[in-house]
């Protein structure tokens, strides 16, 4: 059996596969495993450069659990959970216990908006409970699916696919701080608020009924844990091996061509994403409907990252987020019909105070994320151009400064990276973060299956069901190994 792909995704769904007893082999393209969970360290700094906040941390205790045992991570509640400033100078520090939020949306927005959002919390736990294991840790394929979710009128009303995310919060919030602070989750899938379905108000109610927590020494650690396991369960792993083909007869795969030449496999489990997977690795004639339905998706946001070396330590909360004047038109510029750099961005700022994680007590590393179209060169932002990365990056730190986070003359030295670096670093089209966006109103439930048509081939990771996301890829790799099963 052949893994394509040792990011997180790959590697649970090697070391789940392995432990009920199939010999595993995984090819990596990169030089290192973790795709997106990666990291970066130069000068005695480490900076975590995919996900920074765990949520439902008993997913990732069942794979270890399942797989043979326990794992060595120091898996710490954040608290708070995030900061958030609003345009208008407010701020708003979230609680890691979700029974102190009212009080704390009361102090910071005013009173009654803690009711308000007890009130749309309350209707999200009851989607929770339709939604979390019968969508997430079960295939979801179809229209037929979907019907049997909404099994009834309540049900339907309950899902309502036909309001967005946005529209719920106009229903239901009274602030309009509080609805650019709901709007946000859409992110968390790459999508606009106003095109993504209203079921994925299930983003905060997790975020605060399981709460936000991180691993001691970063994020990363997470991924090197899973390589771990794999390598205990005879996993073999070959890092520098590009999958160039997924071979196939009479539409079943047969092996894959890698780097270190033929690999003949009658299972296939894909961790790459999977506009690459149908547009470049198989081309097999049951691929096509999957292959088309992909080239109508949308592409999910992308990001500009700064990772910033700091002289001095201001310690404060480890997750900061500075919005914008105008939310609307900062998700204009990036899924608009002319794509272009965020001018006012919303500023995402992760400063853990982790001593692992800086070479003394006199500095700090801050990693500092923007959302951003994707590249595109042909219809889009060319994140190549000479000059604009660099350019931008001053423009993210000059808008810091405006809200009142002004580190330029602490800045010892910086990295930016764009969507085109991502794109190249873990083969993700355009640098799209979560492969396709969650626009429209079964988008956020049909994502490319797991099983793919192509007999013997399996989707893992964050472009396909359930989605992106530590816990959601952790899901679809616990799907891909049940849809498997044992070997016979």
């Amino acid at each position: 059996m052949v893994v394509v792909g040792a990011g997180l995704g790959g590697l649970a769904a090697a070391a789940r596969l392995a432990a009920a007893g199939h010999r595993v082999v995984v090819h990596e393209r990169a030089a290192t495993h973790g795709g997106k969970l990666g990291a970066y360290a130069r000068d005695g700094f480490t900076f975590d450069t995919g996900p920074s906040l765990l949520t439902l941390p008993h997913v990732l205790d069942a794979l270890f659990a399942e797989t043979g045992g326990h794992a060595e991570l120091d898996v710490v509640p954040v608290d708070p959970v995030c900061a958030y400033r609003f345009s208008d100078g407010t701020r708003l520090d979230m609680p890691h216990d979700a029974a102190q939020v009212p009080a704390a949306l009361d102090a910071a927005l005013g009173p009654g908006r803690g009711a308000a959002w007890s009130r749309l919390h309350a209707r999200s736990a009851r989607l929770w409970s339709l939604v979390g294991d019968r969508v997430l840790r079960a295939p979801f394929t179809g229209v037929r699916d979907l019907a049997r979710l909404a099994g009834g009128p309540g049900d339907l009303r309950l899902v309502a696919p036909w309001r967005t995310l946005a529209g719920l919060g106009a229903r239901m919030l009274p602030d309009p701080r509080l609805r650019t602070w709901f709007d946000r989750y859409s992110t968390y899938s790459g999508s606009d608020p106003r095109r993504t379905p209203s079921v994925l108000s299930v983003t905060p109610y997790v975020e605060q009924h399981f709460g936000g927590w991180y691993v001691r020494g970063g994020l990363r650690g997470i991924a090197d844990a899973v390589l771990k396991r794999c390598v205990d369960l005879g996993v073999a792993v070959h890092l520098g091996s590009e999958v160039t083909r997924v071979s196939t007869v009479g539409g079943h795969v047969t092996g894959v061509d890698a780097a270190g030449g033929w690999d003949a496999a009658d299972v296939v489990v894909c961790n790459a994403d999977a506009h690459h997977l149908y547009g470049d690795l198989v081309r097999d004639p049951a691929a096509a409907p999957a292959r088309r339905a992909l080239r109508r998706a949308p592409r999910s946001s992308a990001g500009v990252v700064l990772l910033l070396a700091l002289d001095g330590r201001a310690p404060g909360p480890a997750h900061r987020v500075f919005f914008s004047a105008d939310h609307h038109a900062e998700f204009d510029a990036i899924f608009g019909v002319h794509p272009r750099p965020v001018p006012d961005p919303t500023v995402y700022v992760h400063a853990p105070d982790d001593p692992a994680l800086r070479p003394d007590d006199h500095c700090e590393g801050w990693f500092v994320l923007v959302n951003a179209p994707p590249h595109d060169p042909g219809r889009g932002v060319d994140w190549d151009t000479p000059g604009l990365a660099e350019a931008y990056a001053d423009r993210v730190l000059a808008v810091l400064a405006e809200r009142g986070e002004d580190v330029r003359d602490r800045i010892r030295w910086r990295e930016v990276r764009t969507p085109a670096d991502l794109e190249r670093a873990t083969g993700a089209p355009g640098g799209a973060i979560y492969g396709t966006a969650s626009h429209g109103p079964r988008a956020a439930l049909l994502r490319p299956a797991n099983r793919s048509p192509v007999r013997g081939l399996y989707l893992v990771g964050g472009s396909a069901h359930p989605g992106g996301g530590l816990p959601l890829v952790l899901h679809s790799a616990e799907i891909v190994a049940r849809l498997i099963g044992a070997p016979t």
